[in-house]
């Protein structure tokens, strides 16, 4: 069993002791201490906050135990239910809530769930602020309501057909050119609420031939939930038996974003946002100032076509609220991680699988040729994601250090772990918050190379700690 505290938020797996797994004792803690950390923020503010969670199965107990926790510390509760990360982040600005929180896991297997904690502009709550909370929370800092001030719950269903209607309503999505390309669409949202979120948006964007796989939000997930190539042979046989001109797949709160080509292969979970910010960055008015970011474990091919249309691309820390802070310091148009991640601020700033849809089909739209050669029209890079495991006490900074003064004659960038730029790839490393590892990720326009290269980094590491022993 596991249960992780970080700044973000608490996540874990269900059932165990408490301390050791995601419990119902340490779901109350956590909702409290949340509580508390926005009262103290906001000592004059309407205690309002949104909660949403995805369809795993666990969703429904957590979601209960912290709506109690809230209301028991005087909160209004605005319930979206069933519903989607980014429509639980435009839904607390527009209900003038000081906070939210999404009860899902992500891309993590079923027996997972997490309490995402956001500020009252909807966004992820920042480090300090984390930092905080876990102290609060450490220290039970909290105090609950006597029984004539406690708070209440209103549900709330209307928020999805909001979110699609404020995506409907942006200048670069087209729904008349959609509706006249005519797409034949197979959808897979891992039984969850993607399954009811995408089919909705496709139907508002004029798409009539609608394939549903795994669409059904019963938390059941019919295969493992991170869109990967390898977790989607299903969707990809369809989409190549099928004839279908697409194949979209997200994950279970609708915050990543994959596609699969008409001829089964993927589009490639970096080149999602690749492709909707060539859109972007192709048809937004100003033609200075065009700004784009990601994170450093991102992948090549969108600083290309930024510097291609004559932008300037940034990289951030990897973590969406890494990325948004990037963003705005740099007044960024578009922005996201290479996990499918699109930000787009114009709508909001968080990763939204949705709008990320109606820009790709708009962009396909009027392209007018199959999708597999829109990605043939972008540089073609390959990423290697490889780990080593390293014992406790070896020292996880050190052994950074090390490998930083090793290939000091290359441009290093420190901001987060050790990113090492060749001039046509590149090596990031990243020690695990949770456990002591380092994550190496490699970049190259050959396959062989970007595999060699992490490879390489993994030998240099383990000479590194055979010197220290």
């Amino acid at each position: 069993m596991t249960l992780i505290k970080s700044i973000s938020g608490i996540r874990g797996t269900i059932g165990g002791k408490s301390g050791d797994a995601l419990t119902p004792l340490d779901i109350v803690k956590f909702a409290a201490a949340y509580g508390a950390w926005l009262k103290k923020k906001n000592p004059d503010a309407t205690l309002k906050v949104v909660l949403g969670r995805d369809a795993r199965l666990s969703g429904k107990m957590v979601s209960d135990l912290v709506c109690s926790t809230l209301v028991g510390m005087g909160f209004h509760v605005i319930d979206l239910g069933l519903s989607t990360t980014p429509t639980v982040e435009i839904a607390v600005p527009l209900e003038k809530a000081i906070g939210g929180i999404i009860l899902t896991a992500s891309h993590n297997p079923i027996q997972w769930n997490a309490l995402k904690l956001l500020n009252e502009k909807g966004e992820f709550i920042s480090a300090n602020d984390g930092a905080e909370l876990l102290e609060i929370a450490e220290k039970e800092s909290f105090e609950f309501c006597d029984v004539k001030h406690l708070g209440k719950v209103t549900y709330d269903d209307t928020y999805l057909k909001k979110h699609i209607d404020l995506i409907l309503a942006l200048p670069l999505v087209d729904k008349k050119a959609i509706e006249k390309a005519d797409f034949k669409v197979v959808v897979d949202a891992v039984n969850s609420t993607g399954g009811t979120a995408v089919p909705l948006l496709l139907e508002a964007l004029g798409v009539t031939q609608i394939k549903k796989i795994n669409c059904d939000p019963t938390g059941i997930f019919a295969h493992n939930p991170e869109p990967l190539p390898e977790n989607l042979r299903e969707i990809s046989s369809e989409t190549r038996k099928g004839n279908y001109d697409l194949g979209i797949v997200v994950d279970p709160d609708v915050d990543r974003l994959a596609f699969i080509c008409e001829d089964g292969e993927p589009f490639g979970e970096e080149y999602t946002l690749v492709a909707v910010a060539d859109y972007i960055l192709s048809n937004t008015k100003k033609k200075k100032g065009l700004k784009t970011v990601s994170n450093l474990s991102s992948t090549l091919a969108l600083k290309d076509v930024t510097v291609k249309a004559g932008g300037e691309h940034a990289s951030a820390a990897v973590g969406e609220v890494n990325v948004v802070v990037k963003m705005k310091e740099t007044d960024a148009i578009i922005g996201g991680e290479g996990n499918g991640g699109i930000i787009y601020p114009e709508l909001h700033y968080g990763r939204d699988a949705l709008v990320g849809i109606a820009l790709f089909l708009t962009q396909l739209a009027k392209f007018g040729k199959p999708v597999g050669f829109l990605r043939k029209t972008y540089p073609n890079y390959h990423i290697a994601k490889k780990k080593i495991e390293l014992t406790p006490e070896i020292n996880v900074d050190e052994i950074l250090e090390d490998i930083k003064a090793k290939y000091e004659r290359y441009p290093i960038n420190t901001e987060d772990g050790v990113k090492i730029n060749f001039e046509k790839e590149w090596v990031h490393l990243r020690k695990s918050n949770t456990e002591p590892i380092i994550r190496i990720y490699a970049e190259s326009e050959f396959e062989t190379t970007a595999s060699n290269l992490a490879d390489k980094i993994i030998r240099d590491i383990k000479e590194l700690i055979s010197q220290r022993v």
